[in-house]
């Protein structure tokens, strides 16, 4: 019988992930089984395993890159609110 996960805790760098993206390259990767299962079907096994790794690489890097992308903004967030914190404390 599975837990049930009560809470989980995202780091603050994720808070602005594209959701949305993540999910459209997820439903391209179902697409891409799709293909697979095909191809298995019609005895082509060497294609459709090729098919496969070449995709689950695929979406491993751009799941990777909206992280990459998340992590980036939340930084330049960062620095901006230390440059206007900076800003309002030299001027007082």
């Amino acid at each position: 019988m599975p837990r049930k996960v009560k809470s989980v805790r995202v780091p603050e760098e994720l808070s602005a992930i594209d959701l949305s993206g993540i999910i459209a390259e997820c439903e391209k990767y179902l697409r891409d089984l799709e293909s697979v299962a095909m191809l298995n079907q019609q005895g082509e096994r060497e294609a459709a395993e090729a098919l496969l790794r070449a995709r689950q690489s695929d979406l491993g890097r751009r799941v990777g890159m909206k992280v990459w992308e998340a992590r980036k903004q939340a930084a330049m967030e960062r620095l901006q609110k230390g440059q206007n914190t900076q800003a309002t404390e030299s001027s007082a």
